[in-house]
C-alpha cells in the first residue's frame, strides 16, 4: 500500500507541474469545460427542449460524436495486434498511448449518451437489484456493458504496465496477456454492438443493413489510426518520449487500407440503394441529392466523401505517404471525414423522412455543439494529464524513491 501511495503521490506531481505552454493548454481546456458545463445545466434546468431533437429526430449531435468516439476506442488494437501478437517493439513502446486513447474515446462516449439522456438521473433503473438492467434482450444494454467492460479491461491493463515500470521491475506477461487477448476481440465487439443497436431498429431502413458492422469496423480502423498518428507526432514533438518513425508509417499504411476497404463499402452500399431504387432508398436520396426539395445534409456527405477520397489518394501514393506534411493532411482530413460520415452523413439520415414519410431537417443547437466542445475538452484534458504523468514513467525518469533506472527518452 506504501507504495501504491508513493506511485500516486509521484504522478499527481507530475501532472501539477509543467511548463507555461502545459499550464496554457490545461487552462483552455478547463475553461471550454466550464462553457460546456454551464449549457449543460441549462439542459438541465429547460430539458431537450433546447436542443433542436424533436419525436421526429430524436437522435442527433450527441449520438453522432458517440458513434463517433465508438469506433476510435476500437481502432486501438491496431497498435494492439502489432505489439503482442507479432512482438513489434517499436510498436509496444507506445502501445501505452494508444491505451490511453482508447480509454479517453470510451470515457467521453459514455458522457456523451449521459447528455443525451433527458433525465440522467433514472440511470439507476438499469443498476441490477435496484432496477432491471434488460439483459439479454435489450441491444442497449448489451452496449453499455460492452463499452464499460473495454474501459476496464484497457484501465487495468494500463495501470499494471505503468506501474511495474515505476517500482523499475518488468510486468508479468503471463499475468497480463490473457487479458490483452480479451481486449482484443473486446474491441471488436463494442463497434460491432453498437452497430447492431443501429441496424435493429427494422423501421428504419437506411440503417437496416448487414454490411452495418463490418463498415463500423472499417471505418474505426481509419479514424482510429488518424488520430493516433496525429496525438504521437504531437507527443514526440512536445516531449522526449522516442516514438519511432516505422510506428507512425504502420498507422498510416492502416489508414489508407481501411479507407479503401470504407469507400468500397460505401460505393456497394449506394449501388443497391440507386440500382433498383425503391421506397427504402429514400434516406439515402435524401442524404445524397435531396428529396421533396429538403437537402441540408447533401454538402455535408459530398465534402465527407471528398476528403476522404483526398486522404485516400495521399495514402495510396507511396512518396506522398511518406511525406511528414502530407501524411498530416491525410490524418486530419481522414478525421474530419469519418466525423462527418458517422454523424450528419449516418446518425441523422436514418431519421429522415419518417416512417410515413414526414420530413424533419435537423441542425445541431447552440446548446449542443457547447456541451459537445466541453466533452472533448474533458476527453483532451484527461488524455493531457494521463500522459503527462505516464511519460515520465514509460521514458524511466520517474521512478519509486531508491529504484534506480536508466533513462531511455532522447536528452
Amino acid at each position: 500500500m506504501r507504495d501504491l501511495g508513493l506511485f500516486f503521490r509521484d504522478a499527481l506531481r507530475s501532472i501539477v507541474f509543467g511548463s507555461a505552454l502545459y499550464y496554457a493548454w490545461v487552462g483552455l481546456l478547463l475553461l471550454l469545460i466550464i462553457a460546456g458545463g454551464w449549457f449543460y445545466v441549462q439542459q438541465l434546468n429547460h430539458g431537450l427542449v433546447v436542443t433542436n431533437m424533436t419525436n421526429q429526430v430524436s437522435w442527433g449531435f450527441y449520438i453522432s460524436n458517440f458513434t463517433f468516439l465508438v469506433g476510435v476506442a476500437a481502432a486501438a488494437v491496431m497498435l494492439v495486434v502489432p505489439a503482442y501478437i507479432f512482438h513489434r517493439d517499436d510498436i509496444k513502446d507506445v502501445v501505452l498511448i494508444g491505451d490511453t486513447m482508447a480509454i479517453v474515446a470510451v470515457v467521453m462516449a459514455v458522457l456523451f449518451v449521459v447528455v443525451d439522456l433527458g433525465r440522467p438521473d433514472r440511470f439507476w433503473h438499469l443498476i441490477p437489484g435496484i432496477g432491471r438492467l434488460n439483459f439479454p434482450e435489450s441491444m442497449l444494454v448489451w452496449d453499455v456493458i460492452v463499452l464499460n467492460g473495454y474501459l476496464v479491461l484497457n484501465a487495468g491493463i494500463s495501470f499494471y504496465i505503468i506501474y511495474c515500470h515505476y517500482l523499475g521491475c518488468q510486468p508479468s506477461l503471463k499475468r497480463y496477456f490473457p487479458f490483452v487477448i480479451l481486449a482484443i476481440f473486446w474491441a471488436i465487439s463494442i463497434h460491432t454492438v453498437t452497430a447492431f443497436l443501429f441496424s435493429a431498429n427494422t423501421g428504419r431502413f437506411y440503417w437496416h443493413n448487414a454490411l452495418l458492422a463490418p463498415r463500423f469496423i472499417a471505418s474505426a480502423f481509419c479514424s482510429g489510426p488518424a488520430l493516433m498518428l496525429l496525438g504521437l507526432k504531437i507527443i514526440r514533438a512536445v516531449t522526449r518520449y522516442p516514438i519511432r518513425q516505422t510506428v507512425i508509417d504502420h498507422l498510416g499504411l492502416v489508414m489508407t487500407i481501411a479507407l479503401q476497404v470504407t469507400l468500397f463499402f460505401t460505393a456497394a452500399e449506394l449501388f443497391t440503394d440507386f440500382y433498383n431504387e425503391g421506397e427504402h432508398a429514400s434516406s439515402a436520396r435524401y442524404l445524397y441529392f435531396g428529396l421533396n426539395g429538403h437537402s441540408a445534409l447533401t454538402p455535408w456527405i459530398w465534402t465527407a466523401l471528398l476528403l476522404l477520397v483526398i486522404a485516400m489518394i495521399i495514402g495510396m501514393i507511396h512518396p506522398w505517404r511518406r511525406n511528414p506534411m502530407l501524411l498530416n493532411v491525410a490524418a486530419v482530413l481522414t478525421t474530419i471525414g469519418i466525423w462527418i460520415e458517422k454523424g450528419m452523413g449516418f446518425v441523422i439520415p436514418g431519421f429522415v423522412p419518417t416512417p410515413i414519410g414526414e420530413i424533419y431537417e435537423y441542425a445541431p443547437s447552440l446548446t449542443e455543439i457547447m456541451v459537445s466542445l466541453g466533452i472533448w475538452a474533458i476527453g483532451l484534458l484527461l488524455f493531457t494529464l494521463l500522459a503527462k504523468a505516464a511519460i515520465p514513467i514509460e521514458c524511466g525518469v520517474l521512478r519509486k524513491p531508491g529504484v534506480r533506472s536508466e533513462p531511455i527518452c532522447k536528452t
